[in-house]
Order: C-alpha cells, then sequence, then structure tokens
C-alpha cells in the first residue's frame, strides 16, 4: 500500500509542477462536477489560484457531454475536477490547448498521451479517495499553506462516502485537517436535539420513523430518552448507556436487516468557529447545488456568513423534498426481481434527488444486500438514471448501466457501487426492458456460481 500511495503522490508532484509552470500568465477554466465532491473540490482549487493570483473561470456542471466539450474556449488552460474520466475521448476530439483531470471516477477507454491525468484508476492497487482529496494533494504540491483546505477535502471525502474505508492517504488529509472523531450512531446531525435529527434521517433510513414525528418520539420513548427542560440532548451529549439504549432501538425498526452498519464514526468539523457536523455541511453544500445554486455551496466552503444563511434555508426545502421523494419512491409501482429493483418515478421525483433516493434506499435496511436499486426520474426531454448497491458487496452496476446505455444510446458514468446515466425519455420502455432482463440473467450467473 505504502508504494501505491507514493506512486500516486509522484504523480500527483509531477502534474502539480507541470501545471505550476505552464499556467503562469494563463488564464485557467475549471469544470467541475455539481456534487459536494465537485464543489469541495472547486473551492480548494479556486482560493488555491487566488493565492498565485491566477486568472480563472470556474463552470460547474451536472454532467459532462461532447456538446458541452466541444464549446469549451480552446485557447485556456482546461482544468476538470471529479468528473471527466468518462469523456476522454470527446476531449480530445475537442483538440483543447491543455488538459489537466483530476478525478477517481472508473476510466472508459484509453487515455490519450497529451491529458495531464491524475486517477487512481491508473494504478494497479486503487485507493479510496475522493476528488477533493485528491485536488487538495495537488494544491499542496502548489503551495504547502493550502494545508488549511484539509477539512473541505474531508467534506468532499464523506459526501462520497469514503469515510467507512480510510486508507494512508485519507488518514493524513484528516490529521492535517484536525477533525475530530467520536463513535456514535450514524445519524445526522449529530449536534441537534434528538427528535429533530430522527425525523429528518435519511442515512440511514428508519422505517416508521423518518419523516413521521410520532414514530420518532415513540423510538425515543423506547430508548428512554426524556426532554430536559423542554429539549432534548444532541447525539454527542449522550453518554454510552444512552447511546448503546437509542441503538437499540433503532436496530429494532429493521430487525430482518443483515448487520447493517449503522454505528460507525462521527466526524466534527471547525466551520465558522463552531464544531459541525461534517455530514450536515456536506449535506447542505449537495443540496445548494442540486437547487441550482453553486455558488452558495462554494460561499457555504468559504465560511461566508450570508451564504450560510442561505445554505441553511436550502437544505431545509431539500430534507422536506427528500421525505416526500421518499414516501413517493414507497407508494409507485416497481419493476422488482431477485436482488433487483426499479423505480420509475417520471415526473413525480425531481431528477436533482433521484441519485440522493438511491443512496437512502441502498443505506436502509429495507433491501437485502446485494440487491441493485435503480431509480429513475424526467429530466427535460431525457430521463436521469441512478443504481446503487444495498450494502458493500454486488455485481458492477456501472458495467451493468454501460452495456445497456451504449447499445441504446445516451451518457454513463460512475463507479461499482454507485453509477448514473441519462438516456432520451423516448428509451425509457427499452431501457426497463432491458435492464430488468440484463439483471435476471446476472441473477442466474449467481446463482449457478
Amino acid at each position: 500500500m505504502e508504494e501505491v500511495n507514493s506512486t500516486l503522490k509522484e504523480r500527483i508532484k509531477q502534474v502539480a509542477n507541470k501545471f505550476l509552470k505552464n499556467s503562469k500568465n494563463q488564464e485557467i477554466q475549471i469544470i467541475s462536477h455539481f456534487d459536494t465532491d465537485g464543489i469541495t473540490s472547486a473551492t480548494i482549487m479556486l482560493q488555491s489560484l487566488k493565492k498565485l493570483d491566477q486568472k480563472f473561470t470556474l463552470k460547474i456542471v451536472k454532467s459532462l457531454d461532447e456538446k458541452f466539450i466541444q464549446s469549451l474556449n480552446k485557447e485556456k488552460i482546461t482544468l476538470f475536477l471529479d468528473l471527466a474520466s468518462g469523456s476522454l475521448n470527446h476531449i480530445k476530439n475537442a483538440e483543447l490547448k491543455e488538459v489537466y483531470i483530476i478525478d477517481h471516477h472508473e476510466i472508459s477507454s484509453e487515455i490519450p498521451e497529451e491529458i495531464n491525468f491524475i486517477n487512481p484508476e491508473i494504478f494497479q492497487e486503487k485507493q479510496r479517495i475522493s476528488g477533493a482529496g485528491l485536488t487538495y494533494l495537488f494544491c499542496k504540491e502548489l503551495d504547502p499553506t493550502n494545508k488549511e483546505f484539509a477539512k473541505l477535502a474531508i467534506l468532499g471525502m464523506i459526501g462520497d462516502s469514503h469515510e467507512k474505508e480510510i486508507d494512508t492517504l485519507n488518514h493524513e488529509i484528516l490529521d492535517e485537517g484536525e477533525i475530530i472523531r467520536k463513535k456514535g450512531l450514524l445519524i445526522y446531525p449529530s449536534t441537534r436535539p434528538l427528535n429533530r435529527t430522527l425525523e429528518y434521517s435519511s442515512y440511514p433510513y428508519i422505517p416508521e420513523v423518518t419523516g413521521n414525528i410520532k414514530g420518532v418520539l415513540e423510538l425515543l420513548r423506547e430508548a428512554g430518552l426524556k426532554p430536559e427542560d423542554g429539549k432534548y440532548k444532541s447525539l454527542i451529549e449522550l453518554n454510552e448507556k444512552e447511546m448503546e439504549k437509542l441503538t437499540t432501538a433503532v436496530m429494532l425498526r429493521s430487525p430482518d436487516s443483515k448487520n447493517r452498519e449503522i454505528v460507525g464514526k462521527i466526524f466534527l468539523i471547525k466551520l465558522f468557529n463552531k464544531l459541525e457536523d461534517a455530514r450536515e455541511i456536506s449535506a447542505k453544500i449537495n443540496a445548494c447545488s442540486r437547487y441550482g445554486e453553486p455558488e452558495t455551496a462554494i460561499g457555504l466552503c468559504m465560511e461566508i456568513p450570508k451564504a450560510k444563511r442561505k445554505a441553511e434555508s436550502i437544505h431545509v426545502k431539500h430534507r422536506q423534498s427528500i421525505i416526500a421523494g421518499l414516501k413517493t419512491a414507497k407508494e409507485i409501482e416497481k419493476v422488482e426481481g431477485k436482488l433487483f429493483t426499479i423505480i420509475n418515478a417520471k415526473e413525480k421525483i425531481k431528477d436533482t434527488i433521484i441519485g440522493t433516493i438511491a443512496s437512502i434506499l441502498s443505506n436502509s435496511t429495507m433491501y437485502e444486500e446485494g440487491t441493485i436499486i435503480t431509480t429513475m426520474g424526467y429530466c427535460e426531454d431525457k430521463i436521469k438514471i441512478s443504481s446503487r448497491i444495498a450494502g458493500r458487496n454486488g455485481r458492477n452496476v456501472r458495467e451493468l448501466l454501460s452495456r445497456i446505455i451504449n447499445e441504446i444510446g445516451g451518457e454513463v458514468g460512475g463507479h461499482a457501487m454507485a453509477a448514473g446515466g441519462m438516456i432520451s425519455q423516448e428509451k425509457e420502455e427499452e431501457f426497463i426492458q432491458k435492464l430488468k432482463k440484463q439483471l435476471e440473467i446476472e441473477m442466474v450467473k449467481v446463482v449457478q456460481e
């Protein structure tokens, strides 16, 4: 592992040195993904370039397609963050002046020699590190004082659910970010009163409790937790015995779950001179982008008070949308089979939270380990698709989606355990039938093996 770490670090150093040399007196166009990992990557980079007095523009995008890539200024240095590993052919064909990619997603084609590429996937032993983590290590090579942005890299790590398997590089970033770690029940925010936290808990989603204040109060009574001076304790204020009782009460809500992890590390981060639950800040960043307010998300990361107030307001709306989306996902008719479910929400769930709903359901105890959950939602004249695996083990959903979408036409990207795509609405039924057939074939293979 150490050898792999040093090799990845060497690549980062080599590309950073080249970038530092070639970008002097040049304008840079930055294109970054719109999720928490992409937003924190962009914030780390823009603050680092400001220190260098470098001219740049920034675009935050949901996805890359050929038309957008062709529209980019061919005379500027182009820097992609937390995306582009699935668009290498389009980037090559666009004949951009000089391209840098800092990404961690799966690579879909051969890497053109002229692209300056940082991605753990190019090494034999792949590492779990977020785009923000890679961007942070890159910016630290540009200027060692950029260590101050380590906490943003941690927010990106948590936004991409990498906190469950922390390797050497992430440990290093955690130490530099001065993050406080505590063990506890993995509901958030851990810093707010328990009744409010449980009502809006989506990671994990707790049946009959999430979105149900009556169920929340019943669960707290079962756990023997009462309000003090009219207010419930927060999660981090609970003593060991209280934490055990609450954990037991939550687990009893899902007696059929197969040891899905609901206890782990809580990460506390200092933002606006106050200790905050990193998962809540990550969720606020994500909410802002999904509501078309990436500039507010970046302002929150930069600790601008006005952006904080706006982000909090957006987050409240977002949480309400998620609770409504989960209710819709539960009620609508699904295409189901052994270890798979397809939830075609059409216009009933916003395309911006389709992936969030899939992630919540895959992290809940409602589905057996290895179940592939695919959600679909209309996005103008297209359909947004998100696939996730319940638990930690299962088939490669990116390969699965790629096989079908490459055949019928569309865009696809992501990881083995979490992938997504975009197809035209006219391909809706064809996609569902092909996916169902493929999942049934895959299931037969698994059983035979």
